[in-house]
């Protein structure tokens, strides 16, 4: 149904006056009273005003029917990669897709469908979800955040109850079905455990007891060195990362705060951001980004208070090495006395064979592994297996996080939402505000791994990967070993709010998934444990390049929004800084113009030299050399070792501006170049084309050009492209640049906001939300925020419709 903008006042008016008797949201975000479950005669209801590119104002007076238009929006928009996850967290993959089909990875890494059905089976067997749910806050969810999951579910059924899909993705597929808060609240744990257990599910449910006495005697500890470099490669960001900045009053134009948010994550799937505003007059009013399929909204802004989150380098998970009875590999020993592991047998349903049964082995530490991706194995013997600790599969407090950022009136109240609820798995928070704070915090749950236990009580493999990667493999059969509490967490086994790094009131804090280190590089963060990250390590290039940009910004001073939307599109490649020009001299100084490909054949690279040469340095669609830097780059970091890389190594007394200078004689630069060239060529792609006619996704018969790079280019509007030579260069974006915000205020009552969502809305191909916003982002355009009544009210093509429950 329609209601034209001038009808709207009436259906406002009840609404709001319905909203009236709630209470206004008290700053220290205690509970609040509630109106029954059902406060409209017809069951839960909400109003959805859409603005431009189908962006959703949810208004609704109280959390259920909150959560009920926000799961009605959502199913709108994407109820095709929702269902997708609901068969995933069900564990109901192999009896849909089959088992030996490969997921997205955006709840798991699991390699096959079979496997994260056996995890997932798992945890619904065990009623862990359901567990969780009837922890009593502030340990488990608060009730507005369970009246949210339950009226996220009632709308997502409602909207398939009275619509027809029209996505091809899933029109008329039988595994799209109504769902429960279980199953809301299963997606939440989903993302909780994403870099602990979930990280491991292929390890979790492969973990078999030795068989054979052969097998029960094999060497049970892996490789030290190569084990250090694959927990290093483990926790590596590149398939999602995030820049943040807020700058204080000091640095702007006004006094006030700025925030710019540049969520790194992927472009498919269901780990996409959806875009909307959640109101509850006199309760609630937040704008912003949400994961799908979570009731609250995750990256965003209110009136007062603008906050972004980036991956961060803390480690989620830790291992314990057990002392097995040799005479029972599945009992294990703890000050000598034993305990049998737990036993979990779990049933999948499998499409074209019959139903698949396994075991997996749990002990008091949390399930045994047999591996952490195919670089880490960790083999069970009779002496010895491995069980991993995940602290965050006792977490289903990210949506109580969520909802006190809502609520908070500044960046004081984002640090008491984060201390109350401790609900952030695996990102850091940066923060602005109307009254120019700003903040940076790396509050996020993790195993409580001090460096004085790491020291104590580390085995061999735990003492070469803890210096190197955070991953701690401590003693399980030492009772001494046991994490211990923090009297301040919410959970025990987990540091507290006093041992998080955090920044306040910088003139910048900035992030660019780089430790806590360098928030600000003029106030360095340091003391606190090696598992929350590195200190006085080499920084990204993404990071450097990040860090020269806002401390250069922040020095300027007398900053606005639109000195933020500036930032996000610069789209300088900080490694072109570094080595273009040295590029461009050795090339013009190779005889005859001619460099050796790997192939061992002669190029001809003398053209390259001059495109080089007059490369802006920077990514932008209409950037000529910067296809070909892009693809030299790429393989010179392949051939040339980083330690042959640099004639100015890294030092921690200058960690932004070092390593820097290209050795040009390292074996492998002229290579790369040649190699470079020639794949460009076999391509039919010009060394001077535009970044804009080859770097592209297609959207229906359209070529949209796209503007950034590759993570390790150091360009802030990253983007992750798939290499297609025959399709002429990239044609698709795996991940990258996502939710993007520019927040700040003007002394007015509304927030002045910039915002982009730059895969759009919708994945269904059918709406016209599937690629509206791509194209901005392709033109580095932006979307002006309508937070305001007035500004809602005045959108042209202004659409209302009141959802329900039965219509």
């Amino acid at each position: 149904m329609r209601i034209r903008p001038r009808r709207f006042a009436v259906l406002a008016v009840a609404l709001l006056t319905a909203s009236a008797a709630l209470p206004a949201a008290a700053a220290n975000g205690q509970e609040r009273q509630h109106s029954p479950s059902h406060p409209s005669a017809g069951g839960l209801s909400a109003v959805i005003r859409y603005t431009e590119y189908g962006i959703p104002h949810i208004l609704a007076k109280n959390y259920a029917d909150l959560g009920f238009g926000t799961g009605w929006a959502q199913a709108a928009d994407q109820v095709c990669t929702l269902a997708d996850g609901f068969v995933t967290v069900r564990g109901e993959r192999s009896r849909f897709f089959g088992p030996d089909a490969e997921p997205d990875g955006s709840l798991s890494s699991a390699a096959e469908n079979l496997s994260s059905d056996l995890y997932f089976r798992g945890v619904r067997a065990t009623g862990t979800v359901e567990k969780l749910l009837a922890e009593p806050a502030p340990r488990g969810p608060s009730r507005d955040s369970k009246d949210l999951m339950r009226g996220w579910a009632a709308g997502y059924n409602a909207w398939l109850a009275q619509h027809r899909i029209t996505d091809p993705a899933c029109r008329g597929a039988s595994w799209v079905r109504p769902v429960t808060s279980v199953d809301v609240a299963a997606r939440t744990f989903a993302l909780a455990v994403l870099g602990g257990q979930g990280r491991a599910v292929d390890g979790i449910t492969a973990a078999r007891p030795p068989a054979t006495p052969a097998a029960r005697t094999a060497v049970g500890t892996p490789d030290a060195r190569s084990a250090a470099r694959a927990a290093r490669e483990l926790f590596d960001t590149a398939d999602m990362g995030s820049n943040a900045v807020a700058f204080s009053g000091a640095t702007t134009a006004n006094g006030r705060g700025l925030l710019l948010g540049n969520p790194h994550y992927p472009w498919q799937g269901g780990r996409r951001f959806w875009q909307s505003q959640q109101t509850i007059p006199g309760e609630l009013n937040v704008a912003g980004g949400a994961l799908l399929g979570s009731p609250t909204v995750s990256i965003g802004h209110n009136a007062r208070v603008a906050w972004s989150h980036t991956v961060a380098t803390g480690v989620t998970l830790n291992l314990h090495q057990l002392t097995l009875d040799p005479a029972d590999p599945t009992t294990y020993l703890v000050d000598g006395q034993p305990e049998r592991m737990t036993r979990r047998t779990v049933t999948v349903e499998a499409r074209g064979g019959p139903p698949v049964t396994r075991t997996q082995w749990w002990t008091r530490y949390g399930p045994v592994v047999t591996s952490l991706g195919a670089g880490l194995p960790l083999p069970w013997t009779s002496t010895t297996a491995y069980a991993l600790n995940d602290p965050n599969a006792e977490n289903l407090r990210a949506p109580d996080t969520a909802l006190g950022f809502g609520r908070a009136r500044g960046t004081a109240d984002v640090l008491t939402t984060l201390r109350r609820t401790q609900g952030l798995p695996w990102i850091n928070t940066v923060a602005a505000d109307s009254g120019g704070h700003s903040l940076f915090t790396q509050s996020q749950v993790l195993p409580r791994i001090t460096d004085e236990l790491a020291q104590r009580c580390s085995t061999a493999l735990g003492k070469a990967l803890y210096p190197s990667s955070g991953i701690a493999v401590l003693d399980g059969s030492r009772g001494d070993c046991a994490l211990g509490s923090d009297s301040d967490a919410v959970q025990p086994g987990i540091f507290g709010p006093a041992k998080m790094p955090v920044l306040k009131d910088a003139p910048y804090a900035e992030n660019s998934n780089d430790s806590a280190w360098l928030a600000n590089t003029d106030r360095p963060l340091t003391g606190y444990e090696r598992v929350f990250g590195s200190i006085g390590s080499p920084l990204s290039t993404r990071a450097r390049g990040a860090k020269a940009d806002v401390a250069a910004m922040a020095a300027k001073g007398k900053l606005t929004v639109r000195d933020l939307q500036a930032q996000q599109f610069a789209d300088r490649a900080t490694s072109g800084d570094l080595i273009a020009d040295d590029t461009a001299r050795a090339c013009a100084a190779l005889p005859g113009g001619t460099a050796t490909g790997s192939d061992g054949k002669a190029v001809d690279v003398g053209e390259a030299c001059g495109v080089l040469k007059a490369w802006d340095h920077s990514m932008k669609t209409g950037s000529r050399g910067a296809l070909l830097f892009d693809r030299f780059w790429r393989r010179l970091m392949v051939a040339v070792a980083p330690a042959q890389l640099w004639k100015v190594p890294f030092s921690a007394a200058d960690p932004v501006h070092t390593p820097n200078t290209l050795n040009s004689e390292a074996p492998g630069v002229a290579t790369a170049l040649a190699d470079a060239v020639g794949e460009l060529r076999a391509a039919g792609i010009a060394l001077d084309a535009t970044l804009g006619a080859h770097q592209v996704v297609v959207r229906g018969d359209r070529r949209i050009p796209v503007p950034g790079g590759t993570e390790s280019l150091g360009v802030w509007n990253k983007v992750e492209p798939v290499w297609d030579a025959a399709a002429g260069g990239y044609t698709e974006v795996t991940t990258g640049s996502s939710y993007i915000q520019a927040v700040g205020w003007d002394g007015g009552r509304c927030p002045v906001a910039r915002t982009l969502l730059t895969y759009s809305q919708s994945s269904n191909p059918n709406s016209p939300h599937f690629s509206d916003q791509t194209r901005l982002f392709s033109e580095g355009k932006w979307v002006t925020s309508r937070f305001c009544e007035k500004d809602i009210l005045s959108s042209p093509g202004l659409r209302v419709i009141r959802v329900g429950e039965h219509r």
